[in-house]
């Protein structure tokens, strides 16, 4: 037998490998989540499944294959087990009619469930169990009351895909209306375009992990990106309710989405986790980063965002304990002079205007905020971070900041750029500036990143300091009393800023 004949490669890890467009969930993905529910659930013949996201219908295909083994003894006839398994157990809904046609083809080995070629010969009609009907966005003010798509980009021409997916807009499908699940599981899409500024796209992961739970199955299982932990476009909301959530019984979260998903881009990283109707604890949380597994037992609400990693929260609260203020207090907001990243000087005015392009004039009339900080010597960032969307590098380590520079007095800036302290000499603008090239800084802004975006909510777990003297590494973690331990942690996550 040759090398080529002994290669039989499961198809749906090769969709899995594909593109990012749609994340398709590689079969051995699939069954980490599945180990995550009680063994018992295989020999249980009233159990119910439904993947409400389906895509390639990995997570259906890999629970028959457990129910499969697990219900021998209750049906010794093969056929009988499957005909039960199909048609009484597993249910799904498709994200597009594609979709629906490649999930029917891996879980009943046919495009039509009840087609000639179809392991289950007990469905009468095509859909079988895994239903799929085109429906429409319901329009209010422009949006969609249900998932929030924009009306100019998203009402397109009968027969075209309009992603108006099933599960958020409408559930009362066929045979489910009324149905009880006592496992509701998917990898649902991550998001929609909102045609906003740069590209930007609206997260809508969040409405499925929220109808889900509305639907209140016994286990609930997504995989979902990690950027609600503490970032996200509309997703202040979910966060808390998550955060707040003690159902969530089990988080594995990878800091490194390609550690998940290999040739996917996903800012911020992934994350899975079990939600159980009867659990009241603590959460289980497994971090995987740079080929390495950390597991803790925490509560997700011990701060106002979720911080992944356990050292890293022990080393925030040491920190908190000495009672500090935080360096969010100190920095501006987005537009810290008013100046959109689209103004350039004017060549008029006592002012001197830093852009994206380059410096000159302008007027002071044109100063809409931040008027404190014009005749102070002023430490600015770029608001876009070093990393590539919150990524870290080949060695699993962040940069965190991009550009720092001092502004002197009577100099402002675009929204390019934002302000992180402002002072009356240039002694303690230098001393910040050493500061904030720490890795003791660089470090917690990153606890609190999961995008290119610099924002001074970033900086809520950095406190502020004496900046008549100069800080170093060294200097800080003596400070605040930090073990060798916490040290590595923190000079293994962080790269040096010359």
């Amino acid at each position: 037998m040759t090398s080529h004949q002994q290669h039989n490669p499961d198809v749906l890890s090769c969709l899995a490998a594909l593109s990012s467009d749609e994340v398709f969930t590689p079969p051995k993905l699939a069954n980490e989540l599945l180990d995550l529910l009680p063994a018992k659930l295989w020999s249980d013949k009233n159990a119910r499944f439904l993947d409400p996201m389906c895509k390639s219908g990995v997570f259906l295909r890999e629970i028959a294959k457990r129910l499969l083994k697990g219900l021998e003894k209750d049906f010794p006839d093969l056929q009988e087990r499957i005909n039960h398994i199909f048609t009484k157990q597993l249910f799904g809904i498709a994200i597009t009619e594609l979709t629906a046609l490649l999930s029917r083809r891996s879980v009943y080995c046919s495009k039509t469930a009840n087609g000639k070629y179809s392991i289950c010969n007990k469905f009468q009609e095509s859909q079988g169990n895994i239903f799929f009907s085109p429906i429409k966005h319901t329009w209010k003010n422009g949006v969609c009351r249900h998932c929030g798509a924009r009306e100019e980009q998203y009402k397109r021409a009968e027969g075209s895909e309009a992603y108006a997916y099933n599960f958020i807009h409408s559930h009362e499908h066929k045979g489910l209306s009324n149905m009880k699940f006592d496992v509701i599981i998917g990898n649902p899409p991550y998001q929609l375009s909102d045609e906003g500024h740069g590209k930007s796209a609206m997260p809508i992961y969040d409405k499925f992990v929220l109808q889900a739970k509305a639907l209140s199955p016994r286990y609930l299982l997504m995989i979902i990106p990690s950027r609600w932990f503490a970032g996200g476009k509309g997703l202040a909301e979910f966060r808390q309710e998550m955060l707040n959530d003690r159902r969530i019984k089990k988080l594995v979260d990878f800091w490194d989405a390609r550690d998940c998903f290999p040739n996917v881009d996903i800012p911020g990283g992934v994350c899975y986790f079990l939600w159980d109707r009867e659990h009241l604890g603590g959460c289980e949380v497994t971090c995987r980063h740079k080929g390495k597994t950390t597991t803790s037992v925490r509560q997700l609400n011990e701060f106002e965002t979720f911080v992944r990693f356990d050292s890293a929260a022990r080393i925030i609260k040491e920190i908190q304990k000495v009672g500090e203020p935080a360096m969010s207090a100190q920095v501006s907001s987005r537009k810290p002079f008013g100046l959109g990243t689209n103004q350039r000087p004017t060549g008029r005015g006592t002012l001197m205007l830093l852009s994206a392009e380059g410096q000159g004039k302008i007027e002071q009339s044109s100063i809409t905020a931040g008027e404190k900080y014009i005749d102070q010597w002023k430490v600015i960032t770029s608001k876009t971070s070093y990393d590539h969307a919150g990524q870290p590098d080949a060695e699993g380590k962040r940069r965190v900041l991009s550009k720092l520079k001092i502004l002197p007095p009577s100099f402002v800036c675009t929204e390019t750029y934002i302000v992180v302290g402002s002072f009356p000499d240039e002694k303690q603008a230098e001393n910040l500036i050493g500061y904030m090239k720490t890795k003791f800084v660089r470090f917690l802004i990153s606890q609190r990143s999961f995008s290119q975006d610099i924002t001074k909510d970033r900086f809520a777990f950095v406190p502020q300091q004496d900046y008549t003297q100069k800080w170093t590494d060294e200097k800080l973690y003596k400070k605040y009393k930090l073990s060798d331990e916490e040290i590595e942690f923190i000079e293994n996550m962080i790269r040096p800023m010359e």
